[in-house]
């Protein structure tokens, strides 16, 4: 399969960059939130703890997730172990529009720019609304993973009408928001509102008053 071009602002990246900086730190120097390249493959460090069993050698027991799959493991280090520790580069961008295979983006800093396919944005594609602004990870030059906002902001274009009386004690109901997602609501929220959704879960947080 031919390999996408980079997009303008990589180029001029320094080459250690775009090869994903790779060092390797002891197994007791793991983060949350770093990411480490195991078996060959990438992973994002979800959480970690140390483990001093005893008169035995301590170790760091570390739940990760793949930055391929999404999908979660949880391996143990020895604390002697050395683990390859991966530098991502990491890019403000805003979304501009999608032909329907492609997502276009634009760099908010160089102005460059460049599409990202939906096996990349997974489930950021839900939230994907004009001008929503978000950040890529590039490994080697190539885009690996979105990371959202927390919350975005989303018209109710579809729902059922408001109950009198309703209070936030009611059962929810489902609502369809402007870019088709579908979530539940509280039952007080009509047609035409703007509501923050959470984008970790899916989730009512708040009207958003205006």
């Amino acid at each position: 399969m031919k390999r996408p071009a980079l997009p303008a602002f990589l180029k001029h990246t320094s080459p250690q960059i775009q090869n994903g900086v790779i060092r390797m730190i002891s197994a007791t120097q793991i983060k949350k939130g770093m990411t480490i390249k195991l078996n060959g493959e990438l992973y994002r460090v979800f959480n970690y703890q140390h483990i001093t069993p005893g008169n035995w050698r301590g170790m760091v027991q570390a739940k990760l997730r793949s930055l391929k799959s999404g999908s979660i493991i949880e391996h143990r280090f020895r604390s002697e172990d050395r683990v390859e520790q991966a530098y991502l580069e990491n890019h403000e961008v805003e979304f501009l529009y999608s032909d329907g295979s492609d997502y276009y983006f634009m760099n908010t800093e160089t102005f460059d720019q460049f599409h990202l396919s939906a096996e990349i944005l997974e489930e950021a594609i839900p939230y994907l609304i004009s001008n929503i602004k978000l950040r890529v990870e590039f490994f080697e030059g190539t885009a690996i993973g979105v990371e959202l906002p927390p919350s975005v902001e989303l018209r109710v274009v579809s729902t059922e009408p408001a109950l009198k009386g309703a209070t936030v004690s009611n059962v929810n109901k489902p609502a369809t928001m402007e870019n088709g997602l579908v979530i539940q609501v509280p039952p007080f929220i009509n047609e035409g509102e703007l509501i923050r959704v959470d984008t970790g879960e899916g989730k009512y947080l708040e009207r958003v008053k205006s």
